[in-house]
């Protein structure tokens, strides 16, 4: 089953109203993610989850409950409230990144 990656950097969360890595891991929600279709096909509920901070080197894992549609982004594509349980804190280990901070890797790594 595939991994859903999603990170939640300090610079936006203190540049604009976004939540920060640790109001994710606290609240269990990551807050409008711009999800291609293509990773959002291969997301299903009861599949593991990493929550990053590339910025300060964080790092935490849990399962995917749910992926809730918000807004559209202003280029079109579906954002979405990342809903996550049983996230626990692990080492830092990076992952790479799509250009709306997701990412989607196997599990067989």
């Amino acid at each position: 089953m595939a991994t859903l990656v999603i990170n939640a950097p300090k610079w936006r969360s203190d540049s604009e109203d976004v939540r920060s890595f640790d109001q994710t891991f606290a609240m269990g929600i990551g807050q409008g993610y711009a999800i291609p279709s293509r990773i959002h096909e291969q997301c299903r509920s009861g599949s593991k989850i990493v929550l990053l901070c590339k910025d300060e080197a964080k790092r935490a894992e849990g399962v995917l409950v749910k992926l809730a549609p918000t807004e559209k982004a202003a280029n079109g594509m579906q954002r979405y409230d990342v809903h996550m349980r049983d996230l626990v804190k692990v080492p830092y280990s990076p992952e790479a990144l799509g250009r709306t901070g997701v990412a989607m890797i196997s599990s067989e790594r």
